[in-house]
């Protein structure tokens, strides 16, 4: 159930050592290890090449553009980020469904689970294209924008419009292939298609001189071509020599297209997932309010230290789904007490690296700010990048922990983790930097308690056990299904 990665992972030997290590350090069992990183690593690459799309796109467009380019486009990310915060709220239900169907060997109804989320995206994403194509004006102009900054912002949410419909649907697919335990093929079609965003991007943005427009296309390009592998897969059908695999729960012209009873399912699992994404997504827009009243460099030191902490959070896109879909897979298979023990273990691999990552990165904060140019405020965009590295290790415990109850079909309790900590605590520390001495060291704090709230709540229901219960309610042998 777990996939098949070992021969296509690192060495054996390296494998080897590095799992003994870990257990002797009594952070994961040596045969707990293996699978998890089975699982974990094509999906660390794949986080990490997609999170590189924006990054990338922001320092071509400071390098080409300057300051003003990137403000704009942080404020239209914005915007792309609640497409994908909609999008892996949904998927979240999709693998949790997926992998217990799976684990129970109810294929048929696994690609039922699928059919259900594609239908659900679809209605979800044709409307936000057209408020991108129709308000985009008006939709970066509420940051307070204005000139170059609203003109740079508006363009990119215009291009980018159709390219919100292809990353929902990469994003089920991503979470139904990680669900039956394969994340080497989506990792060679998202990878790929992450690299040819950046060529893309670089083409258009220096080749042809389009700056913020090219960035666009670059990535509604390369984020269709995702899309197409993709689909190839998800419909049964052989990638020939490539090494990748079609999906076992395909979608096929004979497949039922509605099953409302599962459809209910997904949409009760999946709401609380995407509040909760939509959540961590819609605190940026007052943050970037508030920055904004600093000025664009401030604003561009803020989404530096986003994009810095994104790249780092890559971990969680590996780790995070290995807990969900090992935790559900076990459950599935009613084997509960397996299940929290690869729970537990993820969540001890993600301290130690985001600890690891965190000292790495704070060590080299200065030159990576010389990287996107500066951007007017070397010094500000420095700290940003120190404090996003060590915020990034909430995001560490928050990401493995959800993940495992999200495996289970918990998926209330984190959502009220995450309004919490960024509505309870991050908004308002910032806000108090607009009217006391605090100012920019508000935003600061605010990136700390962001994560770490969230964190510390899931890894306390994650102790709690609580979920155990919950998952009996959407395995295969339940009166649900």
């Amino acid at each position: 159930m777990t996939g098949r990665g070992s021969e296509r992972g690192p060495g054996e030997a390296a494998i080897d050592r590095l799992a003994r290590l870990l257990e002797r350090l009594g952070i994961i069992d040596a045969e707990r290890f293996r699978p998890t990183m089975e699982l974990a690593w094509p999906r660390i690459v794949t986080g990490f090449a997609i999170m590189s799309k924006q990054t990338a796109d922001l320092a071509m467009v400071g390098v080409a553009v300057g300051v003003s380019g990137t403000a704009g486009l942080a404020f239209a990310l914005a915007y792309w980020e609640i497409v994908a915060m909609l999008g892996l709220g949904l998927a979240g239900g999709t693998i949790s469904l997926v992998s217990q169907n799976y684990g129970g060997d109810e294929t048929e109804r696994a690609s039922l689970v699928v059919i259900q989320s594609i239908l659900l995206v679809v209605a979800l994403a044709v409307p936000i294209m057209a408020v991108f194509l129709l308000f985009s004006e008006t939709l970066i102009g509420l940051f307070g924008a204005e000139g170059e900054t609203l003109e740079y912002g508006s363009t990119y949410l215009v291009y980018v419009a159709p390219a919100a419909l292809f990353e929902m649907l990469n994003l089920i697919a991503s979470r139904t292939y990680t669900g039956v335990g394969d994340t080497f093929t989506e990792m060679v079609a998202r990878a790929g298609g992450a690299v040819l965003n950046i060529l893309l991007s670089g083409l258009f943005i220096f080749g042809f001189d389009m700056g913020v427009a090219g960035a666009a296309i670059g990535t509604t390009l390369s984020t269709g071509f995702v899309t197409v592998v993709l689909a190839w897969g998800m419909t049964g059908r052989s990638y020939g020599r490539l090494g990748m695999e079609p999906s076992p729960v395909p979608i096929t012209r004979t497949s039922a297209w509605i099953d409302l009873a599962l459809a209910r399912q997904l949409i009760e699992i999946s709401a609380p997932e995407v509040g909760r994404r939509l959540a961590q997504g819609l605190v940026v827009f007052p943050l970037l309010w508030i920055a904004a009243t600093f000025g664009p460099a401030v604003v561009t030191a803020v989404e530096v230290g986003r994009r810095v902490r994104s790249q780092i959070n890559s971990v969680n896109w590996g780790l995070g789904l290995a807990s969900s879909s090992l935790v559900g897979q076990h459950l599935g298979a009613n084997d509960e007490d397996e299940a929290a023990a690869y729970g537990a273990a993820i969540i001890r691999i993600a301290v130690a690296a985001y600890l690891v990552m965190a000292v790495v990165v704070i060590a080299l904060a200065e030159p990576i700010a010389t990287l996107f140019g500066g951007n007017g405020n070397l010094e500000q965009t420095t700290i940003f990048i120190a404090v996003s590295a060590i915020s990034a290790i909430g995001l560490g415990i928050d990401g493995t922990a959800s993940g495992a109850l999200l495996g289970a079909g918990d998926t209330r309790k984190p959502f009220a983790a995450s309004l919490i900590g960024r509505y309870g605590f991050a908004l308002p520390v910032a806000a108090l930097g607009l009217v006391t001495p605090l100012g920019v060291a508000g935003l600061y704090l605010a990136f700390l308690l962001e994560t770490f709230v969230p964190g510390g709540i899931t890894y306390w229901l994650f102790r709690r056990g609580d979920w155990r219960a919950v998952s009996r309610r959407y395995r295969p042998s339940s009166e649900a299904s």
